[in-house]
């Protein structure tokens, strides 16, 4: 089974409220941007690119840096090593949460950050922004992930888009008889399923319950998931403790949502592609998915230089060689996602792209990808939005 992102979603609480206070406030920043935002604190950007530096020190996920030790026939780093000179240490971020911390220690010159990450990052002045010109490569990413709230700020780029996904509804058609077409199959109560729902282990499963209410109860005015008034994230968190009597367990490590569907204890639920092509790959029951009518949230991964980047030179390598076709269709097929770069499904495995929809802009619209929630609404409410250790407290009693 590959290596994938399954520790993604587990939160340790007590470090969350240390960590978000960079994205919660303006901190350091002057100014504001277009969208209304604070302006992150004053970072150089490279302005050209020279000698690599013979090394580089990165935090990744689980998958985005395999140097054959999981698997002979899986390596792009050594290549990576020969062909520039930079000797890569990479360092595994099991969790958004522990990414912001390494970083902050500044001994890695670069990170892939989910959109659960970034803005903690360019706000706490962690990352610089990032020189697209120096990335070749960048030039063919797919345009609907440039220039988006989690990887920019107006319009300076703060990354490299790497890889993506949405949050599908996935279900056992032997026991959920009619396909699900509305994410009311897990958010009614009572409930058909009730004790065999499964939901994501992560404070930022709330956006997925206001998503939900944004299509179903207008009046809220919810516009953006991760943009929450008092009133608006009150009715997500209430909606969700509803919800609560219908679940199984929530799921973090992706084996665990794989073992409850092939055991019976879940049949209905969110879920990342990954699990169900492992499912059915198995062979021990068949799932269905699909992003319902009313969309759904998801991720996209970016690379991001650090602010004080030891080895700047040879993280630029690291970008454009991670973005080009050939390694990032690896990383991909690899770890279970869209690439981010379109020219990689002209090397992918025959189906791959079609199956992750790799290049359906329609698709990828219909994704409110992870970003951080901050006080500040980006709109004209001003600072009255819930920031993000608000949402960590609220998940601790939705649990229970």
């Amino acid at each position: 089974m590959r290596t994938t992102h399954w520790m993604r979603g587990t939160v340790v609480a007590a470090a969350v409220t240390l960590l978000v206070a960079a994205c919660g406030s303006s901190g350091s920043s002057t100014g504001a941007t277009s969208s209304g935002l604070p302006k992150p604190p004053a970072v150089p950007m490279q302005q050209t690119l020279g000698q690599g530096e013979g090394a580089l020190n990165i935090v990744v996920w689980a998958g985005y840096a395999e140097d054959g030790s999981n698997s002979k026939t899986v390596d792009w780093v050594h290549p990576f090593e020969k062909a520039t000179g930079c000797m890569v240490n990479a360092k595994i971020g099991n969790t958004s949460d522990e990414m912001v911390t390494l970083m902050k220690t500044g001994q890695y010159d670069g990170v892939s950050a989910s959109g659960d990450a970034t803005l903690r990052l360019i706000y706490g002045g962690v990352v610089a922004p990032v020189n697209t010109a120096l990335v070749p490569n960048y030039a063919t990413i797919a345009p609907f992930l440039k220039d988006r709230p989690w990887n920019s700020v107006d319009g300076q780029m703060y990354g490299i888009p790497h890889g993506w996904g949405a949050n599908v509804l996935m279900w056992n058609p032997a026991v959920v008889k009619t396909a699900p077409t509305s994410w009311s199959a897990v958010f009614a109560s009572p409930n058909t399923y009730a004790g065999k729902v499964t939901a994501y282990d992560s404070p930022i499963y709330i956006a997925d319950a206001a998503l939900y209410l944004s299509k179903t109860q207008p009046s809220l005015g919810i516009t953006n998931p991760y943009e929450l008034t008092t009133k608006q994230f009150d009715a997500a968190v209430s909606l969700l403790k509803t919800m609560r009597a219908s679940w199984n367990r929530p799921w973090s490590a992706y084996t665990d949502e794989i073992s409850d569907f092939e055991h019976g204890s879940s049949v209905i639920g969110t879920a990342w592609q990954i699990n169900a092509n492992t499912i059915n790959a198995d062979k021990k029951i068949t799932v269905d998915t699909t992003v319902p009518v009313e969309g759904a949230t998801g991720w996209s991964d970016t690379w991001m230089i650090a602010a004080h980047a030891a080895h700047p030179n040879c993280m630029y390598e690291w970008m454009n060689w991670i973005t080009s076709p050939k390694v990032n269709d690896q990383v991909a097929e690899w770890f279970g996602e869209a690439p981010a770069q379109t020219l990689a499904c002209k090397v992918a495995t025959a189906g791959f792209c079609q199956q992750y929809h790799a290049l359906d802009a329609a698709y990828a619209a219909k994704i409110a990808y992870w970003t951080t929630p901050r006080t500040e609404c980006g709109d004209s409410r001003g600072n009255t939005c819930v920031d993000y250790s608000t949402w960590t407290q609220a998940w601790t009693g939705i649990k229970g």
